[in-house]
């Protein structure tokens, strides 16, 4: 494994972090195999592990609490998301942060967290909007927070394919960490969102590196889901179908011994600003998979696939 520094966090984590919201609000999810898998990461050197409240409304900070607990000697890195009290993903523009973060549902939300989790290294707000950024109100209340040794660090995570919605907020110098989509698809983080985040030393926290499973090449025209699960939302017949013309384009440049998830993760990874990208990894199959997946990709290859940069914008399926 490599570790990389969080931004002003200062914090070493691992390059190849764990995104948890698949052990908990996705069909297939079984906790044992997600048990299994959570200490197979640790073993190969993951620390760095995301998990949200709204996951399984709990349920899969349950998961990390009890891995937490049961790697005490262990150094981990524990991130989680305050939800949005109005339950939107994504917030809207022009709702107010009273709305969405009232200060006492910030610290509810956090003590919650903590009861879990046993402690909280970074606490990021799951939705964001640039309008709120010199609001005092969520100021403070992460300003008391920290005061209180509940959290260490504070975040947001942007809005999908809108990175640059967040700028103000990290000109306030207040926020430690970004969480943003980032993949050979959606390349738009570094046109504004990376350079501000070199400035002021914020730690980039990327999701989505195979978007939403696009990327690892196995979907089809034809893929659908159980009844109930978020994908059947996001790949709907408008999104399915380019995405997987696109998929194709792509085929060619993978090189031979690679698979395309593999240069997938590798195309993240090889961004010198990324500090740790976190996959969905229900399975130690894909802990495996992942956790190998480190190398930076040939320059050459890094060129051909700066080609493939889709520009999206946020639409009613895209939460």
């Amino acid at each position: 494994m490599q570790y990389r520094t969080l931004g002003r966090t200062g914090c070493r984590v691992s390059a190849v972090g764990y995104g948890m919201w698949g052990l908990a609000g996705w069909s297939g999810s079984d906790d044992d195999e997600s048990r299994q898998s959570l200490r197979l990461a640790v073993e190969r050197g993951v620390d760095f592990f995301d998990t949200a409240l709204a996951y399984g409304e709990g349920k899969s900070e349950t998961l990390l609490g009890e891995l937490v607990a049961e790697c005490s000697d262990k150094p981990l890195y524990v991130a989680t998301k305050v939800p949005p009290k109005n339950r939107e993903w994504p917030s809207r523009r022009g709702t107010p942060l009273s709305e969405v973060f009232p200060a006492d549902y910030i610290r509810k939300s956090a003590e919650e967290s903590l009861a879990r989790l046993g402690r909280i290294d970074l606490l990021q707000f799951h939705v964001w909007e640039d309008a709120w950024a010199q609001d005092l109100s969520w100021q403070t209340a992460v300003e008391e927070l920290k005061r209180d040794g509940i959290i260490r660090h504070i975040g947001i995570s942007i809005n999908r394919w809108e990175p640059a919605n967040s700028l103000a907020t990290l000109r306030t110098g207040l926020i430690d960490t970004v969480q943003v989509i980032y993949n050979i698809f959606d390349q738009n983080p570094e046109d504004e969102l990376f350079p501000v985040c070199r400035e002021l030393n914020v730690g980039i926290i990327a999701r989505v590196p195979f978007d939403e499973g696009s990327l690892t090449g196995v979907l089809t025209k034809d893929s659908v889901w159980p009844d109930g699960d978020w994908r059947n939302i996001y790949f709907t017949e408008k999104n399915l179908i380019p995405t997987v013309d696109r998929v194709e384009k792509l085929r060619p440049l993978v090189p031979a011994g690679m698979t395309m998830a593999e240069m997938a993760m590798r195309f993240v990874l090889s961004n010198p600003d990324v500090a740790t990208v976190i996959p969905g990894m229900r399975k130690a199959t894909h802990v495996k998979m992942n956790t190998d997946a480190i190398d930076p990709l040939p320059a050459d290859l890094l060129h051909r696939l700066k080609d493939h940069r889709w520009d999206r914008t946020p639409t009613a399926w895209s939460n």
